[in-house]
């Protein structure tokens, strides 16, 4: 026995001594290439699935980049952006986020935290000669471009096609309405003895909700509402609670449970329906071991109310030291196929053309659902809103506050609708 420590003792000897030497010699190449070591903070939400694969794609970048170390800073949505306002306020935002389209990339924008790409365009260090306008766009603000979309999404409603023809229901189509919805959902708790669907939720549905009836959220400068008849969110506000209260859908002590993609109903089962975005389809079915199919939101005018999206952006803040280090690792996951072998679509359809077309021969069961899907709405939809104010996200917590009082029977729609336009008055300042 003896012995043998003696033995393993040398071993780990010699293996440290070999360790260290390789060490000393990546950091000579390092050196010797003069390239200046360089630590980048990144941070992201989403699913324990998108973390895994965000954190295999960082493992590769390293990989080829030795003079990089990237810390990763991950969490959930619930949080995500309380967390960076605290970081902002403290001037320690990270060297490359995730943002999100509208009211926060708005919202950072106005209070000038995120660092103009145009000029990284411009000296090459980052390449957007494979994407398209349209979709490079959507990441501006105020004449600069503020964020780099990961990949194109959509609103989508999401469904377990099984469960639903085991309870005699006819498949939805893209041209259903909210009536036919209401139908599909009755039948389905009624048949199978679980919800008919998950939560409509409150900020998205209703922004779609207004936009197929030819309104927007905001108006076109942001400074108001963009729709002068209360009744809307009247109507919208009675449509979900009349669900809710019959059971058809969850209330609020059920979908204040789930933390995570992995917790929805439509996963375990308990709902044949969600409301989700597409670029989510792929976490779920991984989640549920099953495929779901995708479809648009119920509506007499889906078209009209239906808009193609940045699933998300990567910005890169003003305050970071090392942009360039950052804008080149933005590059790596706009341009390089091996960043979607690993990721696939989980943060949305690829931007860039070439790497969409590589995919498209060889995709999934559930991917090929999701480009299918996208580029239905790109021939069925219209443009997206770009005109969120900078207190947008305050608009929506307002938004959400009161349908949580509505639903709760606290107060009526009629009393909701009128709550919500004063806050929205209060907040954007009357104007």
């Amino acid at each position: 026995m003896k012995k043998s420590n003696g033995l393993f003792m040398v071993s780990g000897v010699a293996i440290a001594l070999i360790l260290t030497g390789c060490q000393e010699k990546a950091t000579s190449e390092v050196e010797d290439d003069g390239m200046e070591e360089v630590t980048l903070r990144m941070s992201w939400w989403g699913s324990q699935s998108r973390n895994d694969l965000t954190l295999e794609i960082i493992e590769k970048y390293e990989e080829q980049n030795p003079h990089v170390t990237i810390k990763p800073e991950f969490t959930g949505w619930d949080g995500y952006f309380e967390r960076m306002a605290a970081q902002a306020a403290g001037n320690n935002l990270p060297d490359i986020m995730q943002q999100n389209f509208g009211e926060y990339l708005n919202l950072y924008a106005s209070q000038g935290l995120l660092t103009d790409l145009s000029t990284f365009i411009e000296d090459g260090t980052l390449d957007v000669s494979q994407v398209e306008d349209d979709i490079l766009q959507t990441g501006e603000k105020d004449g600069k471009l503020l964020g780099i979309p990961t990949g194109t999404n959509g609103l989508t409603v999401a469904y377990n096609k099984q469960l639903l023809e085991e309870a005699g229901i006819a498949l939805p189509t893209n041209d259903w309405t909210w009536d036919d919805f209401k139908e599909i959902a009755e039948q389905a708790h009624a048949e199978l003895d679980i919800y008919g669907s998950g939560s409509l939720g409150t900020g998205n549905t209703f922004e779609y909700y207004l936009r197929e009836n030819g309104y927007t959220l905001f108006n076109q400068d942001g400074t108001a509402l963009g729709y002068d008849d209360d009744q809307l969110l009247v109507d919208y506000f009675t449509f979900n609670k009349d669900l809710v209260d019959a059971g058809v859908i969850p209330g609020l002590d059920v979908t204040n449970q789930i933390q995570g993609l992995e917790d929805e109903l439509i996963v375990h089962k308990k709902s044949p329906i969600a409301f989700v975005h597409s670029n989510q389809i792929l976490a779920l079915s991984n989640a549920g071991v099953y495929s779901f199919d995708l479809n648009v939101l119920p509506g007499e005018n889906s078209e009209r109310g239906m808009y193609l999206k940045p699933s998300m952006l990567w910005s890169v803040s003003e305050n970071s030291t090392q942009k360039e280090e950052a804008v080149k690792f933005i590059d790596y996951f706009v341009n390089e196929q091996e960043v979607y072998n690993i990721s696939g679509s989980e943060r949305g359809v690829p931007i860039n053309n070439e790497i969409r077309e590589t995919m498209r021969a060889n995709l999934s069961e559930v991917e090929a659902k999701i480009f299918d899907y996208i580029e239905y709405l790109t021939e069925n939809s219209s443009p997206i809103d770009t005109n969120f104010p900078s207190e947008a996200s305050e608009i929506f917590n307002a938004l959400e506050q009161v349908d949580e009082r509505v639903m709760y029977g606290q107060i009526t729609p009629e009393e909701g609708a009128t709550e919500f336009r004063a806050d929205s008055e209060r907040i954007l300042g009357g104007n």
